[in-house]
């Protein structure tokens, strides 16, 4: 049967965040079955804990922030991408600050520091959210469905009107391996004309080329490069799997995406959740004469491709 995870150790790391450009410091620590992702305001008094739901967003403004009692966790994506990725449904997130750091613009970083910390299996079962009717949310050109799948599926079709970027699509089967190796490395991207307009309004003080991919008329500024030839639409589905997180429970169901962002993921979370008749609470395993035996639920592979 598959079981809960959390980590067997505390693991701290600090950085930038990309928005307030102020330093923060992050400790994971283990947590008991049933707990879920939990984050923690330790720089206030008393401090303010906000579980990582749906029902706790406050905003989806250029990323995902979760409040309760007016503290607030910005940018929680990135990370919450990375505790699916490592097969982590409980944890305690302890933050002296009010936006998880940047790092490098990616999942990558935080994939190293929960397995720094290694994973511990639990006792009991995960349960999983089975979609059983189709969801659909839109608005204009924007739009994300979720489907019936025997696996958590997304395909993204990425749209930009920009000379320098290219319509990209991708398609994914989770699988936790697959997804830390091809999505998790996947930076954060703005272009070069609204990350000045950000930096005017206040916002994106600590982005830079360090932590992010930068656009310009002609292209992508960065050095470097990129790290993969489509690593904008590997990006969206990075935050797409994020964003979903929130559901409470891992996902069963095809995630289809156009021009889909973090509120557009936000609404389908929540229209989902709403519609009860759409999905059912599972706890996966087979008859063997009358006992309950425990069979493997997701193949171990990944299946992408691109068309």
């Amino acid at each position: 049967m598959a079981l809960q995870k959390t980590l067997k150790d505390k693991v701290t790391f600090t950085g930038i965040g990309v928005h307030s450009g102020r330093e923060t410091t992050v400790t994971l620590r283990p947590a008991e079955a049933g707990t879920g992702i939990v984050f923690h305001r330790v720089d206030l008094a008393p401090a303010v804990s906000i579980e990582a739901i749906a029902a706790n967003v406050v905003n989806t403004r250029l990323s995902t922030t979760i409040g309760r009692g007016g503290a607030t966790v910005s940018t929680v994506e990135h990370l919450m991408a990375a505790l699916a990725s490592c097969g982590v449904d409980n944890a305690h997130v302890d933050i002296d600050g009010a936006e998880v750091p940047i790092m490098d613009g990616s999942a990558a970083p935080f994939v190293a520091a929960i397995r720094r910390a290694g994973v511990k299996i639990l006792s009991r079962p995960k349960k999983y959210l089975v979609v059983k009717k189709p969801v659909t949310v839109a608005d204009g050109d924007k739009k994300v469905t979720i489907i019936p799948s025997r696996y958590f599926r997304i395909s993204f079709d990425m749209r930009f009107n920009h000379p320098a970027v290219a319509n990209q699509y991708l398609t994914m089967r989770f699988d936790e391996e697959g997804f830390a190796a091809a999505f998790a490395p996947a930076r954060t991207f703005g272009f070069l004309a609204e990350v000045e307009m950000l930096k005017a309004n206040g916002l994106a003080r600590g982005g830079s080329l360090e932590n992010a991919i930068v656009i310009g008329d002609d292209g992508v500024l960065n050095p470097e490069g990129l790290r993969f030839a489509d690593e904008f639409v590997r990006h969206k589905i990075l935050d797409t799997v994020g964003d979903l997180t929130l559901a409470g429970y891992p996902i069963l169901g095809h995630v289809k995406a156009t021009r889909s962002g973090h509120d557009m993921n936000h609404r389908l979370v929540t229209e989902l959740l709403a519609r009860t008749d759409c999905w059912k609470l599972v706890e996966f395993g087979e008859r063997k004469g009358d006992q309950e035996v425990a069979i493997p639920l997701v193949v171990p592979d990944l299946a992408w491709s691109k068309g």
